[in-house]
């Protein structure tokens, strides 16, 4: 009751616009279930009514750019994120009335900056934002957990002020801290092999290139779009850490294919920068290469950059040791 009593007090009563429940309703029917499509429609209901708060408090968002924007994502995946423009995704959830708790698929647990729990009342009429939270560990979210919509409104100002180019933290990676975004290479591989719109073709490749590593190499990965069509064929970055002796680390670049297509699109560049932005280690895709990769060593604190870039596009990620 006084849990029941807190949420009233804190949470922010929403019309849901004709327009919203259309197209929500649109992208429930492209559903194969009944199920699916209840999931779907619930999902984007929960996105929009999201995305017209924060356009109302001048938060900047890209719809376009979501997940739950995407068709291929909707019917394979049970996702409810929202592209808040120079922050990342913010995972929507939507629960029915009486629902005594909010689902957190696993699926969503990476990639998101925090996560809202939006009430969805059952005429489709009205919405409440219930609250959020930064973080979730387990798919069972108790609405105690909550913060009140205030606390997310400042976190994503915060967020929003923060360097865009933030350093990736390899020597946290060693104590199983990551930022968001790496993903083991097991879980994005299952990611993708779930979805047939990627028919994910470089298994061999992976396979031979030994991704069961022993205990102490730790390893992640990340999708890379270079402004080609995410359905068709993105590239995995995979960055490989071993501790070695005298405040040594051994680092191991991978670029892998995916999507449809066999081999790295041709003339990709995996480029590895130093400090001050000098080049000092590069590898290029031939025409017949599934990956590339560059191997190095460097000591605690020591920062570097790495490159993937092809023709006049480029993605840079930041990393200190």
């Amino acid at each position: 009751m006084n849990t029941t009593q807190k949420l009233d007090d804190s949470a922010l009563l929403l019309p849901i616009s004709q327009t919203v429940r259309f197209t929500a309703q649109q992208f429930a029917n492209q559903q194969p279930t009944a199920e699916k499509a209840e999931q779907v429609q619930l999902n984007t209901l929960a996105v929009l009514v999201m995305n017209d708060y924060l356009q109302m408090m001048e938060i900047p968002t890209d719809l376009t750019a979501s997940d739950s924007w995407n068709p291929v994502m909707r019917l394979c995946a049970n996702v409810a994120d929202l592209q808040v423009s120079s922050v990342g995704r913010l995972e929507c959830r939507p629960v029915r009335l009486h629902e005594p708790a909010c689902y957190i698929p696993a699926e969503t647990w990476e990639e998101r900056v925090g996560y809202v729990v939006v009430q969805v009342d059952e005429s489709l009429q009205e919405a409440r934002i219930l609250g959020f939270i930064n973080n979730v560990t387990t798919e069972v979210l108790s609405f105690s957990q909550l913060q009140p919509l205030e606390a997310l409104i400042d976190y994503l100002g915060q967020l929003r002020t923060s360097p865009t180019n933030a350093l990736v933290n390899l020597s946290q990676w060693l104590t199983n801290q990551f930022e968001a975004g790496w993903q083991t290479v097991e879980s994005l591989w299952n990611l993708l092999e779930s979805k047939p719109a990627y028919a994910f073709r470089s298994a061999i490749t992976l396979e031979e290139t030994s991704f069961n590593q022993p205990e102490t190499i730790t390893r992640r990965a990340k999708l890379i779009d270079l402004g080609i069509q995410i359905v068709d064929r993105p590239v995995m970055l995979v960055v490989e850490i071993s501790p070695e002796a005298d405040r040594q680390t051994s680092i191991r670049l991978q670029l892998h294919s995916t999507g449809n297509q066999i081999y790295l699109p041709t003339g990709v560049q995996l480029i590895v920068l130093d400090e001050a932005g000098t080049v000092f280690l590069e590898a290029q895709a031939r025409s017949a290469d599934n990956y590339i990769q560059l191997q190095f060593r460097g000591e605690i604190q020591e920062r570097f950059s790495v490159r993937v870039s092809l023709d006049d596009m480029s993605i840079t990620e930041h990393f200190v040791i």
